[in-house]
């Protein structure tokens, strides 16, 4: 059977310490989707770990860590963390799988995504410009380099082919001047991700479902990022709900069993898109602060505001959730009061369902107000030291979505999660 674990914000749910604290269940750890554009943050002891690609069991010893078809993988970038992670005492080269299907981020792709934000001025996605978009770009227009590619005697001749593309469509743009050193580093990587094991990840996958193996597959960004699902056109390139497990891995949908799903008890988002919630005042200041709200990828300061239902609800129905998990829920302790979204008002209709198009809508959030904590979350450590103003917020999220929250997690460290 396959377990899923999957962001149902706009990313930054805490997913990277989920998986690192769920991963003694399982056998194999498996990236489905995404690219270096994830920034899943674990904490082992004092140190912040920053993952990227690597899927977020790589600190547990006896787990096989997979990386899928449906991620897209830049050498550069790729290098650099197999680096950190293997100065941390982990042996890549024998715990990590590579899906030759993967899809393979070259540096004209890096240019491309620069190319384009700066073409849209004040209507930018909010791109990372790590050549994701790009890269999802020519796969689906049947043009991209695999992981398999570079196996091949004439990957050079294939890289150049799809280089001189792009350099059509960017002509003589002055962002093609460091082009040169960023071959150099790109080619230098290739040659170090060749020392993986690339391999069928499909096969091999099927063949431990057949075994028995348990695996948790790993999603990146979440569910409001969905290219189909989410505030489109702000909006990852890539399926980062259930669905995409299959897509991204060649597993079938009967194998999928729990699917959890990972809430902040706030919301956040990164870049530019709709954010019905969002505090634009010293009060979502304060969350900022409390929360450590930066990117960790981009270092870009996020967005805050209350947790919205509505929104929360959508994800779960989307996603088939089986298990709430509700992170950072320890950051409101500082808050004087919290508010909780349980509708719309939108030309003076109110509503609970998500619209298809959130982006030219005047969208009034309507709040539940919840007193303070009677005392700080991060000092709870079972199910009964919980203060009663924030079970209400647990019954309200549990009300409004139908599914059950089965972890609080109410600090950094590893264990500091709470089982409900």
């Amino acid at each position: 059977m396959v377990d899923v674990l999957l962001g149902l914000q706009w990313g930054d749910e805490g997913k990277g310490k989920i998986v690192d604290f769920l991963a003694r269940k399982y056998d194999i750890i498996a990236r489905f989707q995404g690219g270096p554009n994830a920034g899943h943050t674990l904490y082992l002891g004092d140190k912040k770990v920053v993952l990227h690609t690597i899927p977020s069991g790589v600190f547990h010893e006896k787990l096989q860590n997979v990386i899928g078809n449906g991620v897209v993988i830049d050498p550069v970038s790729f290098e650099m963390e197999c680096e950190e992670i293997t100065g941390l005492g982990v042996n890549l080269k024998s715990s990590l799988l590579i899906s030759e299907r993967a899809h393979l981020i070259i540096p004209t792709h890096k240019i491309l995504d620069k190319a384009s934000e700066l073409a849209k001025g004040i209507n930018k996605i909010g791109s990372t410009l790590k050549g994701i978009g790009p890269t999802y770009m020519d796969k689906t227009g049947r043009n991209g380099l695999r992981v398999g590619d570079i196996l091949q005697p004439d990957f050079k001749e294939r890289y150049k082919l799809l280089k001189e593309k792009h350099l059509q469509m960017l002509q003589q743009s002055e962002l093609l001047d460091d082009l040169n050193n960023l071959e150099t580093d790109f080619f230098t990587s290739v040659e170090k991700l060749k020392q993986y094991k690339i391999i069928a990840v499909e096969y091999w996958l099927n063949e431990q479902i057949k075994q028995g193996k348990k695996i948790l597959a790993e999603g990146a960004q979440g569910t409001m990022l969905d290219i189909d699902f989410g505030t489109y056109p702000y909006v990852t390139s890539s399926n980062t709900i259930t669905a995409g497990l299959c897509t991204g891995l060649g597993i079938a949908p009967q194998h999928v069993g729990k699917v959890y799903g990972i809430s902040k008890a706030y919301c956040t988002r990164v870049g530019s898109g709709p954010f019905p919630t969002e505090l634009d005042n010293e009060v979502g200041e304060k969350l900022r602060k409390l929360g450590s709200e930066f990117g960790a990828t981009t270092g870009r300061p996020r967005r805050c505001g209350w947790i919205d239902l509505v929104a929360l609800n959508y994800a779960c129905m989307i996603n088939g959730v089986t298990d709430l998990i509700i992170t950072k829920a320890d950051v409101l302790d500082g808050m004087d009061e919290i508010n909780v979204c349980e509708s719309y008002t939108i030309n003076n209709q109110k509503i609970v369902h998500f619209p298809y198009d959130i982006s030219e809508k005047s969208i009034q959030p309507n709040y539940t107000q919840i007193n303070a904590w009677e005392k700080p979350l991060s000092t709870c450590q079972i199910k009964t030291d919980l203060p009663n103003s924030f079970n209400q917020l647990v019954n309200l999220i549990e009300k409004n979505t139908n599914v059950k929250v089965s972890y609080v997690s109410n600090g950094v460290g590893r264990e500091q999660l709470v089982n409900m």
